[in-house]
C-alpha cells in the first residue's frame, strides 16, 4: 500500500470512503435519515475544490491503484489554539479495508509531514460512542485530553464530540 497526496482525479473515490465509511461507522450514533441523505456528488465536489486549494492538506491510501481510505489535516482550528497544533481534520478507510493497515499508514505518513511543518501536538474530535475509532487513535499515542466536549446538533439530533491529542516528541 501506498501513501500519496491527493490528485484530481482522488475526488470521486474520497468522495465514495468518505459516505460509507460514515454509513457504516456512525449508523448507531448519526440519525439513518441524515447518513441516508449524504451525497457522494456534494462530497466529490467539496473534496475537488479541497484538493485544487490544497488545504486541508489530504493523504490517499491506494493498493494497486485504488483508494483505500484518506486523511486531512491541517492547522488545528480550535479557538484559541497554537501555530504549532496540527489537527486531523478527519481519517476515514473504507469499510472494506477496515483492518488492514490502511489508516496506521495515513497517520504515521501524516504524522511525519506534521513534523516537517514544525507541528508540536496533533489533536482530532471523535463521538465518544464510536470504540472503534477510539481504540485505533489509543493505539496511535493520541489520548483524551480532558477538553470540553463539543455539543452540536446534527440531522435533528443532539450530538457530541470530545477531543484527544498527541504530543509529538522529537
Amino acid at each position: 500500500m501506498k501513501v500519496v497526496h491527493a490528485a484530481p482525479e482522488d475526488a470521486r473515490a474520497v468522495a465514495e470512503i468518505h459516505v460509507e465509511a460514515w454509513r457504516a461507522a456512525y449508523r448507531f450514533i448519526v440519525p439513518t435519515d441524515y447518513l441516508n441523505s449524504l451525497s457522494i456528488e456534494r462530497r466529490e465536489d467539496m473534496w475537488g475544490e479541497c484538493i485544487a486549494a490544497g488545504e486541508p492538506e489530504l493523504l490517499v491510501a491506494k493498493k494497486a491503484g485504488v483508494v483505500q481510505g484518506w486523511i486531512s489535516f491541517g492547522k488545528c482550528r480550535d479557538i484559541g489554539s497554537h501555530n504549532s497544533e496540527a489537527e486531523v481534520w478527519a481519517i476515514y478507510v473504507s469499510p472494506t479495508a477496515w483492518s488492514t493497515g490502511a489508516g496506521r499508514l495515513l497517520w504515521l505518513r501524516a504524522k511525519e509531514l506534521m513534523l516537517e511543518q514544525d507541528f508540536k501536538s496533533c489533536s482530532l474530535w471523535v463521538f465518544p460512542q464510536n470504540e472503534r475509532a477510539i481504540k485505533f487513535y489509543h493505539s496511535a499515542g493520541f489520548s483524551h485530553d480532558g477538553a470540553a466536549p463539543k455539543n452540536f446538533e446534527l440531522g435533528g439530533a443532539q450530538l457530541q464530540e470530545v477531543r484527544f491529542v498527541s504530543q509529538f516528541s522529537c
